[in-house]
């Protein structure tokens, strides 16, 4: 057996434990025995326990990306959003363990940049089809915090006494906070179209612009964004 089969062997073992478990039932001692392999040859592939745990919630996060890929693209954004969450959602339920190690561990980030980034595009795309009220990165922050609230609060609820139907109100809530109906030709659009725009721009930058015209018009148009995300989208008078 190759050090990357016993490996996988060993994450394998820690993933069937953490499930049966919880995160209490990761013992390095445990997890040898799970797996038929010396304590030794664990430290010397993962260093410590921290090491494992890392490598655990990798593969957490390889599995739901997996799920997550599977989804695809469809022609309405704000669709895939939603779908999104409520895939984020049945796993964060459905694995409860490994939802707590993947995203309440503080160490555990490089494992979660490819998942935020897939939930950055999938808003920057909303943003593109001028239909994101808010900037990218308030979007993007919104969703992942409100999803991961609604996780984390079911999780720590009795399944007799959960409120699923939180799940599907916190999701409208939030798509509503941070989107509009499809896009039409009023001057009240302005903050969406400037979150457009500056989708656009960082798609397809303008050579037009020098790097430093770039940034500052980059610069309004975030600052038109943050009056719509301040609930502020007021048609102007006297033009």
């Amino acid at each position: 057996m190759t050090m990357a089969d016993t490996r996988e062997r060993l994450v394998r073992a820690a993933a069937d434990l953490l499930v049966e478990g919880g995160r209490d039932a990761l013992s390095t001692r445990a997890v040898s025995a799970a797996a038929g392999v010396q304590a030794p040859t664990l430290y010397r592939l993962f260093g410590d326990k921290d090491g494992l745990l890392d490598a655990v919630a990798t593969y957490g996060f390889a599995s739901y990306l997996a799920n997550k890929h599977s989804l695809g693209e469809s022609d309405d954004p704000v669709d895939d959003l939603r779908r999104g969450w409520d895939l984020h959602v049945e796993f964060g339920l459905s694995r409860p363990a490994f939802y707590l190690l993947m995203y309440g561990e503080p160490r555990v980030r490089e494992a979660r940049q490819e998942a935020d980034a897939m939930l950055r595009r999938i808003v920057e795309r909303v943003a593109a089809a001028g239909r994101l009220r808010v900037t990218v990165e308030r979007g993007a922050q919104l969703v992942h915090a409100t999803g991961m609230g609604v996780i984390l609060s079911l999780i720590a609820t009795p399944p007799e006494q959960r409120d699923l139907e939180l799940i599907t109100a916190a999701r409208e809530h939030v798509l509503q906070t941070i989107t509009t109906d499809a896009p039409d030709d009023t001057v009240s659009d302005i903050p969406s179209r400037a979150v457009a725009l500056r989708a656009a721009l960082n798609e397809n930058p303008t050579d037009a612009l020098t790097p430093a015209e770039h940034g500052l018009l980059a610069e309004w148009l975030d600052r038109i964004a943050r009056r719509a995300g301040r609930g502020i989208t007021r048609r102007p008078t006297g033009l």
